[in-house]
């Protein structure tokens, strides 16, 4: 059970609301983020734009994704996430390899593995050994780069604001909530 109710949609008015009716699933990290009133629309929307907006591709930025809930113990995120990784192309073999951080994995190419061995560096040390920034360097732009770490950071955050709340896991709502938001 959440330590800190849900905010009932029905119960909000404004921005707020609007964001509430334009939602095909008003999942509980939604009603959770809706206490910080003056946070939810930019955070939604960064979120948006990180899915929706990256030039990152949508397989390496779910892996980062997964990733970043895998190390941060994001039960959510992960639930809400392996749905939608498997949506945009990942294989069950890449986000299995992600979930026992095996970065090394036959499963995932080069690239992929420079990726998430730049993540891991991220989420645990915040910075990067230069000889792991220089190989995810060898595969991604610059713009790709800043993008992963903004995409890290967003979901790390959100790990914490669940995983702090115990915000109460909803069902896989998958590719429903992904397509929703590129409207």
């Amino acid at each position: 059970m959440a330590r800190l109710p849900l905010i009932d949609p029905e119960t909000t008015s404004g921005d707020i609301r609007a964001s509430f009716d334009r939602m095909s699933v008003k999942l509980n990290i939604f009603r959770m983020m809706a206490h910080a009133e003056a946070n939810m629309i930019p955070a939604m929307r960064l979120g948006n734009s990180i899915l929706h907006k990256q030039k990152l591709s949508a397989v390496n930025r779910e892996l980062l994704i997964l990733q970043a809930a895998q190390l941060e113990g994001g039960a959510y995120e992960w639930r809400q996430h392996v749905p939608i990784a498997l949506g945009v192309g990942c294989t069950q073999s890449q986000v299995d390899a992600v979930e026992r951080g095996d970065y090394d994995s036959a499963a995932l190419n080069e690239a992929e593995r420079a990726l998430l061995k730049f993540g891991r560096e991220v989420v645990e040390n915040v910075r990067v050994p230069d000889a792991i920034f220089i190989a995810a360097r060898r595969h991604f732009s610059d713009q790709e780069i800043v993008e992963s770490i903004v995409a890290i950071g967003f979901y790390m955050m959100m790990a914490r604001v669940t995983e702090a709340t115990e915000t109460d896991l909803d069902p896989a709502a998958g590719m429903k909530v992904y397509d929703g938001g590129k409207k």
